[in-house]
């Protein structure tokens, strides 16, 4: 499978992001995620396309586009629809199928058909749910940084309370994402100092 360098990806966000702030949010944010992913893959039982991880990291977020109207303000209502929105549009530009999966299976720690009835969710009704390890990784290195204003890196304890409220079952699933990877060094990203939690809800 050709990958899209890192240029080409950015290229992709240029081309989408509504405004020059929004470029800088989302692009930020995608890249953060790529060096938090990058410090899981050699904690991986399984075999881990590297690669694949850093352009699915990358391009994660690309949806989160389409949801800024003309004056820039964000439909945080409709924030759920990010990920499949992403996985329209990347289909739309040719990427294959396993680029365009790490856009609709990362929310949370995977959104599921018993989800999306039981919380009456604005998607299409299907499974969202990470199963390749490169998915799962860039996952899991998402709930570490928010993109909140200001955006803020989120350590496992505060993710584990804000995936509380969605069931027992999201927080159970989180903690063996973290049995198994571990945590992040956020410290090493941050430069210096201890790392921020973020004080509202994180976004996926």
């Amino acid at each position: 499978m050709r990958l899209p360098t890192d240029r080409q990806i950015r290229a992709l966000h240029e081309k989408y992001a509504p405004t020059p702030q929004a470029l800088e949010v989302v692009h930020s944010h995608c890249t953060i995620v790529a060096d938090l992913a990058e410090q899981f893959v050699s904690r991986s039982r399984r075999p881990v396309d590297a690669a694949l991880v850093r352009a699915g990291a990358l391009l994660h977020d690309i949806g989160v586009y389409r949801l800024f109207d003309g004056d820039g303000r964000l439909d945080h209502a409709s924030y759920i629809r990010h990920g499949i929105l992403g996985h329209e549009l990347l289909r739309a530009e040719g990427l294959p199928e396993a680029l365009c999966r790490f856009c609709s299976c990362h929310t949370g720690v995977g959104v599921t058909r018993a989800d999306i009835r039981r919380q009456n969710l604005d998607l299409p009704e299907a499974d969202y749910v990470a199963t390749t390890p490169e998915e799962e990784l860039v996952m899991y290195a998402d709930k570490f940084h928010t993109k909140t204003t200001p955006a803020a890196f989120v350590t496992a304890d505060a993710y584990a309370a804000h995936v509380a409220r969605f069931g027992e079952e999201k927080v159970t699933a989180f903690q063996a994402l973290r049995a198994r990877y571990g945590e992040p060094d956020l410290a090493a990203l941050q430069g210096a100092g201890a790392p921020s939690a973020a004080p509202a809800a994180p976004r996926a």
